[in-house]
Formats: C-alpha cells, structure tokens, sequence
C-alpha cells in the first residue's frame, strides 16, 4: 500500500511540475508569435495524442513521464525541408534575442511562480507546527553563550541595531530567519518570553560558515524545540534502561540535576557519559504531578559505527511531545511569505549547489527520483499542507536545476542569449555542439550521482 501512495504521489508530483514548466514555455511562444508544434508530457512513444483545431498543436503523453519538452517552429530542426514563406515569421529562430530569452526563461519561472502559490495556499489554509519554545541548550552553544536557560518562547528576531522585529509564529518561522541571518553573517536579538516576562538575547551568527548551514543547522546552534514531555516509548531486553527499571510511559524530567525536554539534547548526554553513571530524574506514570523519583542508570559502551568512537547507550526508545501552535495567514500576507520563502529557498539552493562544485558540501546532498518518490509518498501521507510544501520545494529545485549556465538546460541557451546580446552575434553551431556535449556530460555525470545517492539511502551501503 506504501508503495502505492508513493508511485501515485510521485506521478502527481511529475505531472504538475512537468507541465506547469512546459505551460510557461507555451504560454510566453504564444504571446510572442511563435507557432508551437507539440507540447508532449513526457518522452518516447506518445499513449495519447491531440491535435487542437484552433492553434495546430499536438497534445502528447509519452510513455516515460520523467519530464517533457515544447516543440516549436524552427529552421534549425526541419531536417531540410522548407519552411512556407507566410509562417517564417513564426518561427522561433527568427523572433529577437529578447523575445527568445523570455521563451526560455519562461519555464523556471513558471515553477517558481507556482511554489509561490503553493506556500500561499498553505499559509493561507493553516498549518499545525511547533512552538518557538526552546529547549535547554547544550552547554557551549551559541544557543547557551546567549544566555538561554530552555523553556523561553521566542517572540521576535531582529538585527543588531536594526528597527523592526520580524515576528515570529512557530519554530519552522524561528528557523528561516536564522538561516538567512547566518547567510548574511549577521548578529541578531532574539525577543523571549519566560515566567518572569520577556527578555533579549544577543546571538552572534558571524561566525557560521556556509558550510555548517544544513539539516543539523539549528542543533548546531543550540537550539532544539522544547517546552514539552520526553518519555520513554520503549526499553530493549537486557539494555542499561530495562535493568535500571524503566518503564514504557516513564516522563525524564532531568538528567544529573538539568533539566531535559527534548531528545537530541537528552541522547547527546547519554553518548557523551558511556560507562559513567548519571542520575534521571523521572515522573512515573500515575503519579501525582511534580512527584518524582531519581533512577541511577550507566549507559553502556559501543562503537559509534560513523565515527568508530565509544558511545553512551541506555537502550530505550523516547517520543517528543512538544507544544504546538495553529499558523494561518491572510491572503495579501500568505503571498508574501509565499514569495519570500521561494526566494529564500532558491538562494539557499544556489548557494549549496555551489558549495558542492568548490568541496564545501557532499555531493551525497544530490537526490534523484527514488529519494523523491520516498519523499512525496511519505508527504502525502502527512495530509495536503506537507504535499504542497514538498511540491513547492521540488518546484524552486526544478527551477534552479534549468536556470544553471548548462548547456542543454535552459539556463545554457539564456546564456548563448546573452552572449549574441552582448556580441551581435550568434554562438556558432559548432560551438554549440561543443557545448552541448559537455553539458549532456555533466547531466550524466549529475544523474549518475543522484541514482548512487538514491541507492546507498535504498540499501544503506
């Protein structure tokens, strides 16, 4: 059943974006006059084909749905024969420089524009996340050196010395303004509120670099969603948890005396102390509230097969319930949070793919279409608002892939555009062949990484 929602969610997710791409192309030929011959879903032997009365195109759903292309009238593809005098001037390789770049460029735009209306939609419809409630911070951590004890809600971020606070609803809103901040290396003030009122927090983001900007961005940071109930979901059979007496539904309030909420701090902990005991203190399930009771318990040691280091592990399995908060928009601002978080999200792929062309980065962040069909299937099954963000995200992903200087891609022809903008002269054809073959090498040599990528996920190598 999994994999069927996951080929149905990956095929509706093709689909929209294919054609929405493929439509930009389409629309903007129109508008400039130029005769479109086939619009085609997909490649190799057509399933489906129409013909439209009105304009002459073909209409065509091909047998591989991996993409698509928009056929157009050009001198350059009719394998020699002629072209009637009356429809040269709608053919596409006699319309101006500008109006062939606005072709071109119609495409990735068209996906970005739709990743705008997506976010908006979600924005607008609401979404269930969690609160901007911080956890205690690991010791040393910019999260810590700032002054944050856990259990503050963050309120509002600003830069240092800058007027107006950016407000902020939820933790995934806390995270975005983060990330562009430690983009532009910035210091920022963190607005909190506590029992005790609210409080401002200086956090110095100069620092990061780029490189340290990705999933783990925000642990990195100190900074891990708190304010909730840590308890024990499950204890192995003769593990450090089950012989110390844990017990499914126990709640871990601290541990040696600090106070825990939240996972990742917690397992940190355990790791850092193998074969040294610690002292949890726990709230027992029917219990009175605030009555506790001290559990001594020594993880055990075991090789940490990333790293090859002795690692803590007490054998139990722990659920995170954090507070969360409703987030809706109206639609003036949904569109404009719609379009920053497009934005931002290009940039931030700009910026990666780049770090992998100079070794900042692992070309393991590449992923090809079995990481996305995991991904839509695993979305889809989270309801409509994680879909539409995951459509979203591979929309701006799209976007981004074609507008790349690669010949063969959409951004290779804008820049021969640009050249005979600049020259007054056309790339020559044999140039362009060139071209052309380096950058089917590079398209390979991409795909080949992502499909690797995709299997060393699939099978764990």
């Amino acid at each position: 059943m999994n994999l069927l929602i996951e080929l149905l969610a990956f095929a509706v997710a093709i689909g929209v974006l294919v054609v929405v791409h493929e439509y930009g192309h389409y629309s903007v030929a129109r508008l400039c006059g130029v005769k479109v011959l086939r619009f085609s879903i997909g490649f190799g032997k057509p399933l489906f084909q129409w013909v439209s009365p009105k304009t002459g195109t073909e209409w065509t759903i091909a047998a591989l749905p991996l993409g698509g292309y928009v056929k157009m009238l050009d001198e350059r593809e009719t394998g020699g024969a002629p072209i009637p005098v009356e429809a040269l001037p709608h053919a596409f390789n006699r319309q101006s420089v500008w109006r062939r770049f606005a072709i071109v460029v119609a495409g990735p735009v068209a996906n970005f524009l739709l990743a705008i209306v997506l976010f908006a939609l979600v924005f607008a419809t609401g979404v269930t996340e969690p609160a901007a409630v911080v956890a205690v911070p690991a010791p040393n951590t910019p999260a810590a050196l700032a002054g944050f004890d856990g259990g503050e809600t963050i309120v509002a971020v600003r830069a240092e010395n800058a007027g107006e606070s950016g407000h902020v609803r939820s933790w995934s809103d806390l995270r975005w303004k983060l990330l562009g901040a430690a983009f532009d290396h910035k210091r920022v003030v963190l607005s909190a509120k506590d029992a005790h009122g609210t409080s401002d927090f200086q956090l110095d983001l100069r620092g990061i670099a780029e490189k340290d900007v990705d999933d783990d961005f925000m642990s990195r940071l100190g900074f891990e969603p708190g304010g909730g109930k840590l308890t024990v979901a499950g204890v192995q059979p003769g593990s450090a948890a089950q012989q110390a007496g844990l017990a499914v539904g126990d709640r871990l309030r601290a541990v040696d005396g600090v106070p825990t909420d939240n996972a990742t701090a917690f397992i940190a902990y355990v790791k850092s102390h193998a074969g040294v005991p610690v002292t949890l203190q726990v709230e027992r399930g029917g219990q009175a509230a605030g009555k506790l009771e001290e559990v001594r318990i020594v993880p055990q040691s075991q090789r940490d097969d990333a790293t090859g280091q002795q690692i803590g592990r007490i054998g139990a399995e722990l659920a995170t319930q954090v507070p969360s908060i409703d987030v809706r928009y109206g639609p003036v601002e949904s569109l404009q949070l719609g379009a920053r978080r497009t934005w931002d999200l290009a940039v931030y792929s700009v910026r990666m793919f780049g770090r992998m062309i100079v070794g900042e980065a692992s070309l393991k962040n590449l992923s090809g279409p079995v990481t996305i069909a995991d991904y839509a299937g695993k979305s889809a099954r989270l309801g409509p608002s994680a879909f539409l963000s995951f459509l979203a995200l591979v929309s701006i992903s799209l976007g981004v892939l074609n507008l790349l200087p690669i010949p063969v891609l959409d951004g290779g022809h804008l820049l021969y555009y640009l050249v005979e903008a600049v020259t007054g002269k056309v790339v020559s054809d044999r140039w362009q062949l060139v071209f052309q073959r380096a950058g089917l090498a590079c398209i390979v040599a991409l795909s080949a990484i992502a499909l690797f990528n995709d299997l060393a996920r699939l099978i764990h190598f």
